[in-house]
């Protein structure tokens, strides 16, 4: 039966059909992904309208390929000049530019590219060996254990705003009131509609997103008439030649950091709301950390371009995972996804991928094929790239903006959604000049209405509350979310308080407790690994005395995702 929906998910792919609207998926995510500003939500938002028509197989082949392109176009503007084209190249910039800098661009471009190929492929291989087991796991989750699932993406989505903690979670209880307006799905009442039809639909969720993403970037971008009047090709030099061989040899040698890189990148995609933005700096940190010559990074080092690449090209393969076996989205391009899915009649549960195996496996093999094809389009796009950076960026927003209206008005030709876009547009705008982060918001639209919906089954089925904290998997998201709201309060204060020194092992010990209350053999097995290095870590820091540890080196995350 596998080897029946593999086969049918070839023939769907392998059409030639397909296989050009991907290739020009790749195209348009690496040129869109090299563009400051024009982030690779925004590509994706941006395609879904032209999807609509298209088979499921089809457009969600077409979009993974803008994603894949999207994911690796960044490091060409990162690299060339110094400015990234998307947050999730952020850290890419830190080595890259200043190795383009000293006469090696070629080099450094090759590095990033190959880096990226090997970690869309090991993401690729996660997708397909840990989705369908971890959505045997989802099938054991009830209403109480999904609310509270939910509960834990929109907790870490606004710890992950750093200093801005409180401004996250405000920003997610907005998302969240959006999501309220206009009929109750659970019971058909309306709900602040005033009286107005059109508010009794609600609001078109990839209005809102194109909108708070697409149309408030523009605004910023063209809010300085000198700004607005420059190329990028101003900024930077932008001439280069992939040098391939050399880069492959110098991956070669440091093999063991695409490895790394790209599980911290897996790992991260799967947790609801970090993203490539928090995976490419967790990954230059840990080179940085288990590097020899940690001095070296800053100045060109060829780990510095390898770690960050591998893990944000690795993140969306763990965000899909999230998405195909338990309907969370990862981040806010897998979000899109899920509403290109729902677009499409298809609703991402634990019994996905049993009940739409060609499906499923359709997206598998796209996610493969558009990291090949990424490879061979990368030293023709860039040409292109140098073609773009010499149009100025008031132009440049223009034709995006123009793009944006036309893909919101042509989901379903209601001139409200257009409305919607120019509104949130400047919501998104208002937000960004204050420091309020955008994605709680975002996920705070896509994931109230699972988690109304899965709050209203839980209360239909009993009015006792206590399932939501005595049930395992409830009470284990209740736990992590408690201990991811106070991580950026433990970040604050690593190295200067005591209690900082308890954190992880207190996390450990507290996360053992419903994995036991699971029952089997493999959880209380994880559970007694995670008290066994609980204790270890007491044990070596009572033995150093309880001496402060020395806090973390942070970068600075873009907060445009």
């Amino acid at each position: 039966m596998i080897i029946e929906n593999v086969l049918a998910a070839f023939g769907a792919i392998f059409a030639v059909k397909t296989l050009a609207l991907m290739a020009l998926g790749v195209a348009g995510g690496l040129i869109a992904g090299a563009i400051p500003g024009f982030t690779i939500a925004m590509a994706v938002v941006l395609t879904l309208p032209f999807t609509f028509s298209m088979p499921p197989e089809q457009g969600l082949a077409t979009m993974v390929s803008v994603l894949v392109g999207g994911l690796s176009g960044g490091l060409m503007a990162g690299i060339l000049t110094g400015i990234p084209g998307t947050p999730s190249s952020v850290a890419t910039t830190f080595d890259g530019f200043p190795m383009a800098r000293k006469g090696r661009p070629g080099l450094a471009l090759g590095l990033g590219v190959w880096s990226s190929f090997f970690g869309g492929i090991f993401s690729a291989i996660c997708l397909m060996t840990l989705a369908p087991q971890l959505a045997r796991i989802g099938l054991e989750f009830h209403p109480w254990d999904y609310f509270m699932l939910v509960m834990f993406a929109l907790t870490i989505t606004a710890s992950l705003a750093g200093k801005h903690l409180v401004k996250g979670l405000i920003a997610g209880a907005l998302g969240l009131f959006v999501r309220t307006i206009g009929e109750d799905d659970a019971a058909g009442m309306a709900r602040f509609d005033f009286g107005s039809e059109v508010l009794l639909s609600g609001f078109d969720f990839i209005a809102v997103l194109i909108g708070l993403f697409a149309f408030s970037q523009l605004l910023s971008d063209v809010r300085d008439p000198e700004v607005a009047r420059q190329s990028l090709a101003e900024r930077g030099t932008v001439k280069a030649k992939i040098e391939h061989l050399a880069a492959i040899k110098e991956i070669g040698k440091r093999w063991t950091v695409v490895v790394r890189s790209a599980t911290i990148g897996v790992f991260t995609g799967i947790l609801p709301g970090a993203g490539g933005s928090v995976a490419n700096i967790l990954a230059y940190d840990q080179a940085k950390k288990a590097s020899k010559t940690p001095e070296k990074f800053g100045t060109g080092t060829p780990e510095g371009i390898i770690a960050p690449e591998s893990s944000n090209n690795a993140v969306e393969g763990g965000a899909l995972i999230t998405l195909m076996a338990l309907g969370i989205p990862g981040d806010v391009t897998a979000a899109v996804m899920l509403g290109a899915l729902l677009i499409h009649d298809v609703i991402p549960s634990p019994n996905f991928i049993r009940d739409n195996p060609v499906l499923a496996y359709s997206i598998f093999t796209a996610f493969f094929i558009a990291t090949f094809m990424m490879i061979g389009m990368q030293s023709f796009m860039l040409r292109v790239f140098v073609l773009v950076t010499r149009i100025r960026m008031y132009m440049l927003a223009c034709v995006i903006l123009g793009f944006c209206g036309i893909g919101v008005f042509a989901l379903h030709n209601v001139t409200f959604d257009l409305w919607t876009l120019l509104w949130f547009g400047i919501l998104g705008f208002v937000m960004r000049q204050f420091g309020f982060p955008l994605a709680p918001m975002i996920l705070g639209v896509v994931l109230g209405n699972i988690a109304e919906l899965n709050l209203a089954r839980a209360l239909a089925i009993t009015s006792d509350l206590t399932p939501f904290f005595t049930r395992p998997w409830a009470l284990f998201f209740l736990i992590v979310a408690l201990f991811s709201a106070l991580f950026p309060l433990f970040q604050e204060h690593r190295g200067r308080r005591k209690w900082t020194l308890f954190y992880l092992p207190f996390a450990c010990f507290a996360a053992s407790g419903p994995l036991y209350m699971m029952g089997g053999v493999v959880r209380p097995v994880l559970g007694t690994i995670l008290i066994a290095f609980a204790g270890f870590v007491l044990w070596r820091r009572a033995k150093a005395g309880w001496q402060l540890e020395a806090p973390l080196e942070h970068a600075v995350v873009s907060d445009e995702v």
